[in-house]
């Protein structure tokens, strides 16, 4: 069932969406079929728009405040901090911190800072993996690289997705201050399932994006980058929405 919830979710997303969409209608038009040709161009064309910068930020523009990130002067005392599983590539020749992605990469270093701030709070690493390599055994050892004592690391490998992340870790953060790092077009989500196991935590948002930032040319130039971004802006809406579909269904789910 995770396997095929994961495929599906997937598929839908945009570039294999529009891409597949595009291919198809491609091969319905060389059969004479005119409407196919206009779907596949008007696929290809969202695609296209989809990959623009400017696109990206007036999609997340609202979606990152600036109040997800950590204050420490919010936050006197922090007793765990969790740092949520992202990408990763498995590769025994590389070191640990090579085979973090950017974005568990971006995940780690925040979580680390708060372990130098707060040297008396227990580290969290969160996230299963593939290829018998697991995201918390990498952020670990990297961790563990960047100075963080290995006896104030705890792995939870078990998770593959955050709701699983959220109910292996609860019973573990009950009744302490929890500082929650994740990305921050991730963080309501992973909050509300946290929340929903009876753990308030501390939202430590990072993996900010600025396209506004860019020159205003380059803002209608598609490039991987942004359409990563709203890739991950439509998992972040297919997921919260699959949350509610499961929460309508059996309202003690997730």
């Amino acid at each position: 069932m995770f396997e095929l919830k994961k495929f599906i979710g997937g598929l839908i997303m945009p570039l294999p969406l529009f891409g597949l969409i595009a291919f198809v209608m491609l091969i319905l038009a060389f059969r004479g079929r005119k409407p196919a040709l206009v779907l596949a161009s008007l696929s290809i064309f969202i695609l296209l728009v989809l990959s623009m910068p400017f696109t990206a930020h007036q999609l997340i523009k609202d979606h990152e405040p600036t109040s997800l990130a950590f204050n420490a002067l919010n936050s006197p005392r922090i007793d765990k901090i969790v740092v949520l599983g992202c990408d990763i590539n498995p590769n025994p020749a590389l070191s640990a911190n090579s085979q973090l992605g950017n974005c568990a990469l971006t995940r780690l270093v925040e979580g680390v800072t708060l372990a130098k701030r707060y040297p008396n709070a227990t580290l969290f690493v969160s996230g299963g993996g593939y290829n018998k390599v697991t995201n918390s055994a990498l952020m670990s050892q990297t961790a563990i690289n960047l100075g963080v004592s290995k006896s104030r690391i705890i792995q939870n490998p078990q998770a593959m997705d955050t709701a699983a992340e959220a109910k292996l870790l609860a019973p573990k953060l009950v009744d302490f201050k929890v500082a929650l790092v994740t990305s921050v077009l991730h963080m309501p989500r992973a909050k509300n399932l946290f929340n929903a196991q009876g753990i308030e935590v501390i939202p430590a948002a990072t993996d900010y994006h600025n396209f506004a930032a860019l020159p205003f040319y380059k803002q209608f130039i598609p490039n991987a980058d942004a359409l990563r971004v709203v890739t991950q802006y439509m998992h972040e809406v297919i997921g919260s929405a699959w949350i509610s579909v499961r929460r309508w269904i059996n309202p003690e789910a997730l």
